[in-house]
């Protein structure tokens, strides 16, 4: 019987996509898992998997095409023995299988295959995609708790993308039975103001109008939900950088050589961004309690300190990860920060890459930023804005001395984190900075 592929949700907030590439036209024969097409949404290129056996009966939506909304049909598959020639468009937003009522069966047509199937816990068994059993398994999570959105209930991976982004999936050692399911998209007003009254306060020629691309949407639909629906709390401490420049230095000198296209290099090349970051996930783990996520249900406890840090590009920002920051040496975080945000600005992150995380960095200091205040970004309950290091008289034995300081201000959600909660890890963070050989041990 025909199935309807349709443009996938690859993350919770998104709603719609562009078509950038066809990887296989009309006619082609194609096993599930195969990669079919390519998708660009707000942050990333993403590519899709056919998730049955099948020919490529008719393709519905044509490469380069914007503003595809999430679950519209973009392609028709069909199976080895269906009339090809019979397929036809399905309705948008439905992406499950569809018998059409005037295709009778073929006399010789054989029973349709069933989907693979992984074993549940409880002796049931749950279909799966072989992608997302693979995703679901690096993870650590039972993928039997995810509730499928492809054909017969089928579990494919935006299921358990869903699923992880909004922090509602079991882990596999653990014993809750709940399903979790996809989470809906919410339509969020981001203008209290219509635009034409907008527009009407200005002399008409004296602008022009340059509409917003999918990251713009994105980012003001989630600031706008974090703002109006998490209570902020700010605290703001100031960080001595002396020692922690001095080591900086003795590291980088350290560094050994390693060949490469451009000849002999450092092996790394650490930043006050990458002490940073180490010194957020050091905090996280002595503060076992702020290292949560909320959800009107529970409170999750993070097993592992992993950090977003805010990486700018073309038209706004993306949040990629470090994880498990607390086990990993500043060089590894040093080198894996430069690719993830190399690949950032070109736009090819994998959706895992920027989805979930337990904190976020911000650094506004190589602007000269002294101070700010950012905005949480769930399902974070923190997140630290980090200003200029810069030379400030400070008090030391009585006297007035001259220091590096470094302003930073971390935002909490306060239905997760109370403020005395916050001030503690906002000074193991301090601790980390200004002793930073702690971050060596």
């Amino acid at each position: 019987m025909p199935i309807n592929i349709a443009m996938p949700a690859v993350s919770p907030s998104m709603e719609e996509g562009t078509l950038a590439k066809w990887l296989v036209k009309e006619g082609d024969r194609v096993a599930s898992g195969d990669v079919i097409a390519e998708i660009e949404t707000d942050k990333t290129t993403v590519e899709i998997e056919a998730t049955e056996a099948g020919t490529l009966a008719k393709i519905l939506i044509e490469a380069g095409t914007g503003g595809v909304k999430v679950d519209t049909p973009i392609a028709i598959l069909h199976g080895d023995r269906e009339d090809i020639g019979a397929a036809a468009p399905a309705k948008a937003g439905d992406g499950r299988l569809d018998k059409p009522r005037d295709l009778p069966a073929p006399a010789d047509a054989k029973p349709e295959p069933r989907p693979s199937a992984t074993p549940r816990s409880n002796g049931r068994r749950v279909r799966t995609s072989p992608l997302a059993r693979r995703v679901a398994k690096d993870a650590g999570v039972d993928i039997a708790t995810i509730e499928g959105s492809g054909p017969y209930g089928r579990i494919l991976r935006r299921d358990v993308d869903a699923a992880l982004a909004v922090g509602a999936l079991k882990r596999a050692d653990e014993g809750r039975a709940e399903p979790a399911a996809k989470p809906a998209a919410m339509p969020v007003r981001t203008s209290a103001v219509p635009e034409d009254r907008i527009l009407g306060l200005f002399e008409e020629g004296s602008y022009e109008l340059k509409p917003h691309d999918n990251l713009r949407k994105t980012i003001a639909r989630r600031l706008v939900a974090a703002k109006s629906s998490i209570p902020h709390v700010y605290l703001t401490a100031d960080c001595e950088l002396d020692a922690l420049l001095a080591l900086r230095r003795q590291l980088n000198a350290a560094s050994p050589m390693r060949g490469s296209a451009a000849g002999e290099v450092p092996s790394y090349k650490l930043s006050v961004n990458d002490m940073v970051i180490k010194a957020m996930g050091l905090a996280l783990v002595a503060v076992p309690g702020a290292n949560v996520s909320w959800t009107d249900a529970d409170m999750v406890m993070h097993r592992h300190a992993d950090v977003a840090v805010a990486v700018a590009i073309d038209g706004g920002l993306v949040t990629p990860i470090i994880r498990k920051v607390e086990q990993k040496s500043l060089s590894a975080i040093s080198n894996e920060m430069k690719d993830l945000a190399a690949r950032a600005r070109d736009r090819k992150l994998k959706p895992e890459e920027y989805q979930g995380g337990t904190t976020a960095v911000s650094n506004l200091g190589m602007f000269g930023t002294r101070s700010f205040s950012a905005v949480i970004n769930p399902p974070h309950a923190t997140i630290l804005a980090v200003g200029a290091g810069e030379q400030r008289p400070i008090m030391k034995d009585g006297a007035v001395q001259g220091a590096t300081v470094m302003s930073v201000t971390l935002s909490i959600d306060h239905r997760a984190i109370d403020g005395a909660l916050g001030a503690k890890l906002l000074a193991a963070f301090k601790s980390c900075i200004e002793n930073p050989l702690s971050m060596l041990v």
